[in-house]
C-alpha cells in the first residue's frame, strides 16, 4: 500500500496553493535518449513499410523536456518537424544543448544506444549498429552539411518563423495547427497513455497524415508509480483515480492495449507491425474496479507495445 497511499496524498498536494506538482518529463533531457529512440523508431518503419525512407515532414506527439528526438530526425535528413505538447516544457536553451551532442554523434556516426545503456527502453531492435542501410555516407554528408546545420540551429532558436525547419506547439488544442495531409511519419514515444482524449488525438492524426504516411507509437502501460503492482491503477474506482489525478493536466488515461488498437482502427489505420511487452499481472479478478473487470487475459498482461500504424481507408479523414 505504500505507493497507493503516496498516489493519493501526492494527488491531494496538488490542490495546495503554491505547490508544484508539474514536474520534468524526463528522456527528452538526454541526447543519447533521444538519438536511441528516434533511430529505433525510424529503424522499425522502414521495416514494416519500406516506403518510409527518410520522411520529408515528421510529427512528433508529446515531445517533453526537449524536442531531441526531433532534432535528431532532422539531422538524418528530414526536412521539416511539427511537435506538439499539452504543456510548454522544452525551451531553446535546452534544445540547443541537446542538439549539439545529438550532432556530434552523427558525426562520429555512434552505434544506437542500446539495452546495456537503456535497458527498459522499447522498443527493441535486432541490432544497434547505426544503421547505413537507411541512412548511407553521401545522405548523411548532405544532411550534417555546415550551412544545412546552421539553419537548424537558426530555427531551434526561432521556431515557428516563416522558413524554420521546427514549429514548437504548446499547448496544442486545434488540429489546424498542422496542414491537412502534410505529414509522412508522425511518432510518439510513452505518450498516448497519458492521453485523456483518444478519438480526439487519433482523429487529429489522421487529418494530419498523409494517405501514404507511416505513424509509430510507443505505449507504456506501467502505473507510473501510482500503485503497488505494474498494473495496479486499475484497481483504482474512478472516484480515487480522480484524486490522484489532483489539479495535474494530465497523468495516465488506464486504457489498455486493445482499446488503444480499437481508437487506430476507429480512425481508418491499419495496425501493420506490433511489439507487445508481456509481464506477468499479481491482480485477482475481483481486486479489479468494477470498470475493468472486463479486461482480457492479454490486456491484463500487456505492459508496453509498439505500434506501426499505415491509412487505410482514404476517407476517413475526411468524415
Amino acid at each position: 500500500m505504500k505507493l497507493t497511499t503516496k498516489a493519493v496524498l501526492s494527488g491531494l498536494a496538488t490542490y495546495i496553493p503554491g505547490y508544484r506538482y508539474m514536474r520534468p518529463t524526463g528522456g527528452t533531457g538526454s541526447a543519447r535518449y533521444c538519438y536511441s529512440v528516434w533511430l529505433r523508431h525510424l529503424i522499425l518503419a522502414n521495416k514494416y513499410h519500406p516506403e518510409t525512407g527518410i520522411p520529408a515532414t515528421v510529427a512528433e506527439l508529446g515531445p517533453g523536456d526537449s524536442i531531441g528526438i526531433g532534432l535528431a530526425a532532422l539531422l538524418t535528413g528530414v526536412e521539416r518537424y511539427d511537435s506538439l505538447d499539452i504543456v510548454r516544457y522544452s525551451n531553446p536553451t535546452s534544445n540547443l544543448s541537446v542538439f549539439d551532442k545529438l550532432l556530434s554523434m552523427f558525426e562520429n556516426r555512434e552505434a544506437i544506444p542500446g539495452e546495456d545503456e537503456f535497458p527498459l527502453m522499447n522498443p527493441k531492435l535486432d541490432s544497434y549498429e547505426f544503421p547505413f542501410h537507411l541512412i548511407d555516407e553521401k545522405s548523411l554528408g548532405e544532411a550534417l552539411e555546415p550551412a544545412r546545420v546552421a539553419n537548424i540551429r537558426s530555427s531551434i532558436k526561432e521556431p515557428n518563423g516563416k522558413n524554420a525547419r521546427i514549429r514548437y506547439h504548446a499547448p496544442w488544442t486545434d488540429s489546424s495547427l498542422i496542414q491537412k495531409e502534410s505529414v509522412d511519419m508522425m511518432y510518439s514515444q510513452a505518450v498516448l497513455e497519458h492521453v485523456d482524449d483518444l478519438a480526439l488525438v487519433n482523429r487529429a492524426m489522421r487529418q494530419w497524415v498523409k494517405p501514404t504516411a507511416v505513424m509509430t507509437h510507443q505505449i507504456d502501460y506501467g502505473c507510473h508509480g501510482k500503485a503497488d503492482t505494474w498494473n495496479g491503477y486499475w484497481t483504482y474506482s474512478d472516484l480515487i483515480w480522480k484524486v490522484i489525478v489532483g489539479r495535474r493536466p494530465y497523468l495516465l488515461n488506464r486504457v489498455p492495449h486493445s482499446v488503444h488498437k480499437r481508437y487506430l482502427h476507429e480512425q481508418g489505420f491499419d495496425i501493420i507491425g506490433e511489439q507487445v511487452v508481456s509481464t506477468e499481472s499479481t491482480l485477482r479478478r475481483g481486486q479489479l474496479a468494477r470498470r475493468f473487470r472486463g479486461l482480457s487475459d492479454q490486456d491484463l498482461t500487456t505492459s508496453g507495445a509498439f505500434l506501426v500504424a499505415t491509412v487505410s481507408d482514404p476517407d476517413c479523414g475526411n468524415r
